[in-house]
């Protein structure tokens, strides 16, 4: 572990600082504004090896779960080999010499007969120290994973007195701020062979949501996050998916969107199907999520013809899809079928919505009303995003898989203004609090902050 004395001292001064300003918490996969955190000059703009590092960390094990942060705690979960060596990440080299990010050949498997630890890390904000290490589970893992994916790539979520760890082949645990389980629940689950799982669970006034789609069984649910009782199951007619699910509070009422690759649904508090939507890529794994009071949802397999965005207003019942030709009605208020993302999700930062191709390739259009702000503009050439963007400052942030952040220009004209490099592979991304960015790579975990 490495530690800035000076960076420690800044830290605790921040706390109060800019307690009117500073985002304290993290609590979620892309956090509570979908990947936006509101201006702050002292938010980390450059970053390396020897700029701006509060302190970095090794982090054992193989994981692409997204740190999240609360107060003075950051939560990550890992596994790692319970005998004998690890098994390292590599970077998925056929990907990149493809181009195209589809194919799931034999050498991108990670098969183990050995058996793993799964474990959740809690991490003290301002030293890097960790406070306890919690292991939940230990077993040879019941089916490889693909590369991309790992034994442990959903993120946990926390309501600041608990941790809500999911685990879709394994089951679903409340961890206290003391490391102790509260409670579990054990699931089965039969994913595409060899991919993996990612969808992380949602938490909205003391009830969790997970969605189970799997090659056997498909299934959304709510658990009661005081007790762990499961207080209602929706089956659905659905195959593998990676999406992370989405509590919607708009004008009308609270909703609960999935989306799916037979499809968009999106259900009452109570498990009731209120609308649905076909129209998706045959993969789907970006997440939706809601500005200026439309909800947005975003799918692109980069092998299919159809790669689309949804801006969707509240109300909607029934089946809403889109009769061929047409691209909006009465509750769709824009599409685009060519604008969807494979692997990161979108972000729609100020009046626009960005899409971050895999390969390395932006583009922009106005988030009220489809209209082009620009077309594709290359970010970078020779590397892939797997992580979602974020934005501050009027600049969007994109993390590749080599761990190069590239600073861009938010607004009308594209620019790239800088890259930021940590020099190791992730597809992890980054949390945002209290004026620092939290960054998941391979090995290490690190706060970056201004010094």
């Amino acid at each position: 572990m490495r530690i800035r004395p000076t960076v420690f001292v800044l830290g605790i001064v921040s706390v109060f600082a800019t307690a009117g300003n500073a985002q304290d918490n993290w609590p979620q996969f892309r956090g509570e504004r979908a990947g936006v955190v509101a201006d702050n000059p002292r938010l980390p703009e450059s970053w390396g090896p020897d700029e701006n590092i509060a302190w970095e960390i090794d982090m054992p094990g193989r994981g692409w779960a997204s740190p999240i942060v609360w107060g003075d705690h950051v939560f990550v979960l890992t596994s790692t080999a319970a005998t004998g060596p690890e098994v390292e990440i590599q970077p998925v080299e056929n990907y990149r010499a493809r181009s195209l990010g589809g194919a799931m050949t034999g050498s991108n498997i990670t098969e183990l007969d050995a058996p793993l630890r799964w474990s959740l890390y809690d991490v003290d904000f301002e030293t890097g120290a960790v406070r306890w290490e919690r292991t939940l589970h230990e077993a040879i893992p019941s089916l490889p994973t693909h590369q991309k994916s790992t034994f442990a790539s959903e993120t946990p979520i926390t309501d600041g007195e608990r941790v809500y760890v999911y685990m879709a082949d394994i089951g679903l645990y409340a961890v206290d701020f003391e490391g102790e389980v509260v409670w579990a629940k054990e699931f089965d689950w039969l994913p595409r062979r060899e991919w993996g799982a990612a969808s992380s669970p949602v938490l909205h006034e003391g009830r969790l949501y997970v969605v189970n789609d799997s090659e056997e069984e498909s299934w959304v649910a709510s658990f009661d996050a005081a007790t762990g009782d499961e207080l209602w199951r929706t089956d659905r007619e659905e195959a593998s998916n990676w999406s992370t699910p989405f509590v919607w509070a708009n004008d009308v009422r609270t909703e609960l969107v999935t989306t799916g690759r037979d499809g968009v649904r999106s259900y009452s508090l109570d498990g009731v199907l209120l609308w649905s939507l076909t129209g998706m890529s045959s993969l789907v794994i970006p997440t939706p999520f809601s500005e200026h009071g439309l909800l947005f949802i975003n799918s692109g397999y980069v092998a299919d013809d159809s790669r689309p965005v949804y801006a969707i207003r509240p109300g909607a019942s029934g089946d809403i899809t889109l009769p061929e030709g047409t691209n909006s009605n009465d509750y769709i208020v824009w599409s685009h079928p060519q604008l969807g993302s494979y692997n990161p999700s979108s972000i729609v930062y100020g009046d626009t919505h960005y899409t971050l191709l895999d390969r390395g390739i932006m583009m922009a259009y106005d988030a009220r009303t489809g209209a082009e702000v620009y077309e594709r503009r290359r970010i970078t050439a020779g590397t892939l995003f797997s992580a979602s963007p974020w934005a501050y400052n009027d600049k969007l942030f994109a993390l590749s898989e080599d761990g190069d952040t590239f600073v861009i220009q938010a607004g009308p004209e594209f620019s790239v203004l800088g890259r930021n490099t940590l020099d190791e592979m992730t597809l992890s991304t980054p949390a945002i609090a209290r004026d620092s960015l939290i960054i998941r790579t391979a090995t290490k975990l690190y706060r970056i902050a201004e010094e």
